[in-house]
Protein backbone atom coordinates (compact mmCIF):
# COMPACT_ATOMS: atom_id res chain seq x y z
CA UNK A 1 0.00 0.00 0.00
CA UNK A 2 1.12 3.61 -0.54
CA UNK A 3 2.63 5.20 2.54
CA UNK A 4 1.79 8.68 1.32
CA UNK A 5 -0.27 10.53 -1.24
CA UNK A 6 1.18 12.49 -4.16
CA UNK A 7 -0.60 15.34 -5.98
CA UNK A 8 0.63 17.44 -8.95
CA UNK A 9 -0.28 21.13 -9.14
CA UNK A 10 -0.11 22.92 -12.49
CA UNK A 11 0.30 26.72 -12.55
CA UNK A 12 -1.11 28.47 -15.62
CA UNK A 13 0.81 31.64 -14.95
CA UNK A 14 4.28 30.15 -14.83
CA UNK A 15 3.58 27.02 -16.80
CA UNK A 16 5.25 25.06 -13.95
CA UNK A 17 4.25 21.61 -12.71
CA UNK A 18 4.86 21.05 -9.03
CA UNK A 19 4.49 17.90 -6.96
CA UNK A 20 2.79 18.07 -3.56
CA UNK A 21 3.07 15.12 -1.17
CA UNK A 22 0.90 14.33 1.90
CA UNK A 23 2.00 11.72 4.34
CA UNK A 24 -0.63 9.18 5.44
CA UNK A 25 -0.74 10.24 9.09
CA UNK A 26 -1.31 13.86 8.27
CA UNK A 27 -3.96 12.89 5.76
CA UNK A 28 -5.83 10.77 8.28
CA UNK A 29 -5.65 13.44 10.97
CA UNK A 30 -6.86 16.09 8.58
CA UNK A 31 -9.69 13.88 7.40
CA UNK A 32 -10.80 13.12 10.96
CA UNK A 33 -10.70 16.75 11.93
CA UNK A 34 -12.73 17.67 8.90
CA UNK A 35 -15.18 14.86 9.54
CA UNK A 36 -15.74 15.81 13.17
CA UNK A 37 -16.20 19.38 12.17
CA UNK A 38 -18.79 18.47 9.60
CA UNK A 39 -20.59 16.19 12.10
CA UNK A 40 -20.61 18.97 14.64
CA UNK A 41 -22.11 21.37 12.17
CA UNK A 42 -24.62 18.71 11.14
CA UNK A 43 -25.79 18.04 14.71
CA UNK A 44 -25.90 21.75 15.50
CA UNK A 45 -27.97 22.47 12.46
CA UNK A 46 -30.24 19.51 13.17
CA UNK A 47 -30.82 20.74 16.73
CA UNK A 48 -31.53 24.29 15.55
CA UNK A 49 -33.92 22.95 12.93
CA UNK A 50 -35.88 20.82 15.45
CA UNK A 51 -34.37 17.48 14.45
CA UNK A 52 -35.00 17.91 10.74
CA UNK A 53 -32.82 14.86 10.00
CA UNK A 54 -34.73 12.65 12.47
CA UNK A 55 -31.92 11.86 14.89
CA UNK A 56 -34.45 11.59 17.77
CA UNK A 57 -33.22 14.27 20.17
CA UNK A 58 -36.75 15.60 20.66
CA UNK A 59 -38.17 12.12 21.21
CA UNK A 60 -35.47 11.30 23.75
CA UNK A 61 -36.21 14.46 25.68
CA UNK A 62 -39.92 13.69 25.55
CA UNK A 63 -39.36 10.12 26.75
CA UNK A 64 -37.27 11.33 29.68
CA UNK A 65 -40.09 13.71 30.67
CA UNK A 66 -42.74 11.05 30.23
CA UNK A 67 -40.70 8.59 32.28
CA UNK A 68 -40.52 11.03 35.17
CA UNK A 69 -44.26 11.77 34.96
CA UNK A 70 -45.10 8.06 34.84
CA UNK A 71 -42.96 7.33 37.89
CA UNK A 72 -44.71 10.10 39.80
CA UNK A 73 -48.09 8.73 38.75
CA UNK A 74 -47.17 5.18 39.79
CA UNK A 75 -46.10 6.49 43.20
CA UNK A 76 -49.39 8.37 43.56
CA UNK A 77 -51.38 5.28 42.53
CA UNK A 78 -49.44 3.29 45.12
CA UNK A 79 -50.39 5.75 47.85
CA UNK A 80 -54.04 5.61 46.84
CA UNK A 81 -54.00 1.80 46.81
CA UNK A 82 -52.61 1.82 50.33
CA UNK A 83 -55.59 3.93 51.39
CA UNK A 84 -57.87 1.42 49.66
CA UNK A 85 -56.13 -1.36 51.57
CA UNK A 86 -56.84 0.37 54.89
CA UNK A 87 -60.48 0.78 53.87
CA UNK A 88 -60.68 -2.92 53.04
CA UNK A 89 -59.20 -3.78 56.42
CA UNK A 90 -61.98 -1.75 58.05
CA UNK A 91 -64.58 -3.52 55.91
CA UNK A 92 -63.08 -6.86 56.89
CA UNK A 93 -63.55 -6.07 60.57
CA UNK A 94 -67.11 -4.91 59.93
CA UNK A 95 -67.67 -8.07 57.91
CA UNK A 96 -66.56 -10.17 60.88
CA UNK A 97 -69.08 -8.36 63.08
CA UNK A 98 -71.81 -9.17 60.56
CA UNK A 99 -70.67 -12.79 60.42
CA UNK A 100 -71.03 -13.12 64.18
CA UNK A 101 -74.47 -11.50 64.06
CA UNK A 102 -75.74 -14.23 61.69
CA UNK A 103 -73.99 -17.03 63.61
CA UNK A 104 -70.99 -17.47 61.29
CA UNK A 105 -67.39 -17.84 62.41
CA UNK A 106 -65.03 -14.89 62.08
CA UNK A 107 -62.42 -14.93 59.33
CA UNK A 108 -59.29 -15.00 61.46
CA UNK A 109 -55.92 -13.52 60.49
CA UNK A 110 -54.43 -16.89 59.51
CA UNK A 111 -57.31 -17.64 57.14
CA UNK A 112 -57.12 -14.15 55.68
CA UNK A 113 -53.35 -14.37 55.17
CA UNK A 114 -53.70 -17.74 53.46
CA UNK A 115 -56.37 -16.33 51.15
CA UNK A 116 -54.67 -13.09 50.15
CA UNK A 117 -51.00 -13.82 50.79
CA UNK A 118 -48.31 -14.49 48.20
CA UNK A 119 -46.77 -12.27 45.59
CA UNK A 120 -45.86 -12.46 41.92
CA UNK A 121 -43.72 -10.16 39.85
CA UNK A 122 -45.28 -8.48 36.82
CA UNK A 123 -44.26 -9.97 33.48
CA UNK A 124 -42.74 -6.64 32.36
CA UNK A 125 -40.31 -6.43 35.28
CA UNK A 126 -37.68 -8.43 33.34
CA UNK A 127 -37.32 -5.50 30.93
CA UNK A 128 -37.07 -2.86 33.63
CA UNK A 129 -34.26 -2.06 36.02
CA UNK A 130 -33.68 0.32 38.87
CA UNK A 131 -36.40 2.49 40.30
CA UNK A 132 -38.90 1.88 37.49
CA UNK A 133 -38.76 -1.89 37.97
CA UNK A 134 -39.11 -1.58 41.75
CA UNK A 135 -42.09 0.76 41.49
CA UNK A 136 -43.88 -1.48 39.01
CA UNK A 137 -43.23 -4.63 41.04
CA UNK A 138 -44.50 -3.04 44.26
CA UNK A 139 -47.60 -1.65 42.53
CA UNK A 140 -48.43 -4.95 40.83
CA UNK A 141 -47.95 -6.84 44.09
CA UNK A 142 -50.30 -4.47 45.93
CA UNK A 143 -52.88 -4.66 43.14
CA UNK A 144 -52.85 -8.46 43.28
CA UNK A 145 -53.24 -8.40 47.07
CA UNK A 146 -56.14 -5.95 46.87
CA UNK A 147 -57.84 -8.06 44.19
CA UNK A 148 -57.62 -11.16 46.39
CA UNK A 149 -58.85 -9.19 49.41
CA UNK A 150 -61.84 -7.94 47.42
CA UNK A 151 -62.65 -11.50 46.29
CA UNK A 152 -62.40 -12.74 49.87
CA UNK A 153 -64.74 -10.03 51.13
CA UNK A 154 -67.16 -10.65 48.26
CA UNK A 155 -67.30 -14.36 49.15
CA UNK A 156 -67.74 -13.50 52.82
CA UNK A 157 -70.63 -11.11 52.17
CA UNK A 158 -72.28 -13.65 49.87
CA UNK A 159 -71.99 -16.19 52.67
CA UNK A 160 -73.47 -13.68 55.12
CA UNK A 161 -76.36 -12.96 52.73
CA UNK A 162 -77.04 -16.68 52.30
CA UNK A 163 -76.94 -17.27 56.05
CA UNK A 164 -79.16 -14.24 56.71
CA UNK A 165 -81.73 -15.57 54.25
CA UNK A 166 -81.53 -18.95 55.95
CA UNK A 167 -81.88 -17.39 59.40
CA UNK A 168 -84.87 -15.30 58.31
CA UNK A 169 -86.72 -18.45 57.34
CA UNK A 170 -85.41 -20.43 60.30
CA UNK A 171 -86.43 -17.89 62.92
CA UNK A 172 -89.96 -17.53 61.57
CA UNK A 173 -90.37 -21.31 61.73
CA UNK A 174 -88.78 -21.68 65.14
CA UNK A 175 -91.40 -22.64 67.83
CA UNK A 176 -90.63 -19.56 69.89
CA UNK A 177 -93.86 -18.51 71.59
CA UNK A 178 -95.90 -20.06 74.35
CA UNK A 179 -98.84 -21.72 72.55
CA UNK A 180 -101.51 -21.21 75.21
CA UNK A 181 -102.10 -18.88 78.12
CA UNK A 182 -101.91 -20.38 81.58
CA UNK A 183 -99.45 -21.55 84.23
CA UNK A 184 -97.08 -24.48 83.79
CA UNK A 185 -97.62 -27.70 85.65
CA UNK A 186 -95.23 -28.36 88.52
CA UNK A 187 -93.87 -31.28 86.51
CA UNK A 188 -91.92 -30.02 83.52
CA UNK A 189 -89.67 -31.66 80.94
CA UNK A 190 -87.87 -34.80 82.19
CA UNK A 191 -88.50 -37.75 84.46
CA UNK A 192 -91.61 -37.47 86.63
CA UNK A 193 -94.20 -39.47 88.52
CA UNK A 194 -97.07 -39.94 86.08
CA UNK A 195 -100.25 -38.38 87.59
CA UNK A 196 -102.48 -41.23 86.37
CA UNK A 197 -100.23 -44.30 86.23
CA UNK A 198 -98.26 -43.33 89.36
CA UNK A 199 -95.00 -44.63 87.88
CA UNK A 200 -91.87 -42.74 86.91
CA UNK A 201 -91.81 -42.04 83.20
CA UNK A 202 -90.11 -39.57 80.89
CA UNK A 203 -92.19 -36.47 80.26
CA UNK A 204 -91.25 -35.30 76.78
CA UNK A 205 -92.86 -31.88 76.95
CA UNK A 206 -94.41 -29.32 79.28
CA UNK A 207 -97.99 -29.02 80.51
CA UNK A 208 -99.82 -25.67 80.41
CA UNK A 209 -102.94 -25.65 82.56
CA UNK A 210 -106.18 -23.96 81.53
CA UNK A 211 -109.88 -24.63 81.01
CA UNK A 212 -111.31 -26.82 78.26
CA UNK A 213 -111.90 -24.71 75.16
CA UNK A 214 -108.99 -22.30 75.74
CA UNK A 215 -107.44 -21.26 72.43
CA UNK A 216 -104.22 -22.96 71.32
CA UNK A 217 -101.94 -21.22 68.84
CA UNK A 218 -99.07 -22.30 66.59
CA UNK A 219 -95.70 -21.50 68.14
CA UNK A 220 -94.00 -21.00 64.75
CA UNK A 221 -94.58 -21.13 60.99
CA UNK A 222 -95.02 -24.60 59.56
CA UNK A 223 -97.25 -27.15 57.88
CA UNK A 224 -99.76 -29.41 59.65
CA UNK A 225 -98.10 -32.82 59.58
CA UNK A 226 -101.07 -34.48 61.32
CA UNK A 227 -104.22 -33.37 63.10
CA UNK A 228 -106.78 -35.60 64.80
CA UNK A 229 -107.15 -38.35 67.36
CA UNK A 230 -104.30 -40.72 68.16
CA UNK A 231 -104.36 -44.13 69.85
CA UNK A 232 -101.78 -43.02 72.42
CA UNK A 233 -102.04 -41.14 75.66
CA UNK A 234 -101.99 -37.69 73.99
CA UNK A 235 -105.55 -38.04 72.68
CA UNK A 236 -106.41 -35.44 70.02
CA UNK A 237 -103.29 -33.65 68.73
CA UNK A 238 -101.90 -31.27 66.14
CA UNK A 239 -98.39 -32.05 64.87
CA UNK A 240 -96.73 -29.11 63.08
CA UNK A 241 -93.71 -29.60 60.83
CA UNK A 242 -91.68 -26.38 61.05
CA UNK A 243 -88.96 -27.51 58.65
CA UNK A 244 -85.28 -27.60 59.58
CA UNK A 245 -85.98 -30.94 61.29
CA UNK A 246 -88.25 -29.34 63.93
CA UNK A 247 -91.76 -30.48 64.95
CA UNK A 248 -94.09 -29.16 67.63
CA UNK A 249 -96.88 -31.29 69.10
CA UNK A 250 -100.03 -30.05 70.86
CA UNK A 251 -101.80 -32.79 72.83
CA UNK A 252 -104.96 -33.49 74.87
CA UNK A 253 -106.96 -31.09 72.66
CA UNK A 254 -110.72 -30.96 72.69
CA UNK A 255 -110.87 -29.73 69.10
CA UNK A 256 -108.55 -29.24 66.10
CA UNK A 257 -109.20 -26.30 63.77
CA UNK A 258 -106.68 -27.00 60.97
CA UNK A 259 -106.50 -29.93 58.53
CA UNK A 260 -103.46 -32.00 57.69
CA UNK A 261 -101.32 -30.36 54.98
CA UNK A 262 -102.31 -26.78 55.71
CA UNK A 263 -99.61 -24.06 55.94
CA UNK A 264 -99.65 -22.30 59.29
CA UNK A 265 -98.24 -18.98 60.52
CA UNK A 266 -96.92 -18.34 64.01
CA UNK A 267 -99.75 -17.18 66.32
CA UNK A 268 -102.47 -18.76 64.17
CA UNK A 269 -105.32 -20.51 66.03
CA UNK A 270 -104.98 -24.29 65.52
CA UNK A 271 -107.07 -25.90 68.25
CA UNK A 272 -108.59 -25.74 71.73
CA UNK A 273 -107.48 -27.06 75.04
CA UNK A 274 -109.11 -30.26 76.35
CA UNK A 275 -108.64 -33.41 78.38
CA UNK A 276 -108.54 -36.16 75.77
CA UNK A 277 -106.15 -39.06 76.25
CA UNK A 278 -104.53 -40.17 79.47
CA UNK A 279 -104.89 -37.08 81.69
CA UNK A 280 -105.93 -36.16 85.21
CA UNK A 281 -107.36 -32.75 84.25
CA UNK A 282 -107.65 -30.25 81.38
CA UNK A 283 -104.34 -28.92 80.06
CA UNK A 284 -102.21 -28.63 76.94
CA UNK A 285 -99.33 -31.05 76.57
CA UNK A 286 -96.74 -29.31 74.36
CA UNK A 287 -93.65 -30.91 72.84
CA UNK A 288 -90.78 -29.81 70.60
CA UNK A 289 -88.77 -32.38 68.66
CA UNK A 290 -85.65 -31.73 66.61
CA UNK A 291 -84.45 -34.43 64.25
CA UNK A 292 -86.65 -36.83 66.18
CA UNK A 293 -85.13 -35.99 69.57
CA UNK A 294 -87.35 -34.38 72.22
CA UNK A 295 -86.24 -30.94 73.40
CA UNK A 296 -87.26 -28.88 76.40
CA UNK A 297 -89.84 -26.51 74.82
CA UNK A 298 -89.10 -23.79 77.36
CA UNK A 299 -85.61 -23.44 75.88
CA UNK A 300 -87.22 -22.23 72.65
CA UNK A 301 -89.57 -19.68 74.16
CA UNK A 302 -88.74 -16.02 73.68
CA UNK A 303 -89.17 -14.57 77.17
CA UNK A 304 -92.24 -16.78 77.58
CA UNK A 305 -94.27 -14.63 75.16
CA UNK A 306 -97.70 -16.11 74.46
CA UNK A 307 -99.66 -15.83 71.22
CA UNK A 308 -101.68 -12.77 72.24
CA UNK A 309 -98.60 -10.84 73.32
CA UNK A 310 -96.78 -11.94 70.17
CA UNK A 311 -99.57 -10.70 67.88
CA UNK A 312 -99.60 -7.35 69.70
CA UNK A 313 -95.84 -6.95 69.28
CA UNK A 314 -96.04 -8.02 65.64
CA UNK A 315 -98.78 -5.46 64.92
CA UNK A 316 -96.73 -2.76 66.65
CA UNK A 317 -93.67 -3.65 64.58
CA UNK A 318 -95.67 -3.60 61.33
CA UNK A 319 -97.14 -0.19 62.18
CA UNK A 320 -93.70 1.18 62.96
CA UNK A 321 -92.41 -0.21 59.63
CA UNK A 322 -95.21 1.45 57.64
CA UNK A 323 -94.64 4.81 59.34
CA UNK A 324 -90.99 4.76 58.37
Amino acid sequence: MFRNARFFVFSSSSLDLREVRFFKTKLVASGMALGFGLLGLLFLGNSLLNDVFGFGYGEMSMLVTENKVLKDQVREIGRKMQLVQKTLEGLAERGNELRLSVDLRRIDDDTRSASIGGTREPSTSAFLTGEAGTLLTESQTLIDRLAREVRLQQQSYEEIQTRLKYNTGFFTHLPAIKPMAGPYSINGFGMRLHPVLHVYRMHYGVDIINDVGTDVYASGDGVVHFSGRTQGGLGIIVDLDHGYGIHSVYGHLSQVLVPTGRAIKRGELIGRCGRTGLVSGPHLHYEVRRNGVSQNPVDYFFDDIDAARYRALLAQANTHSVEH
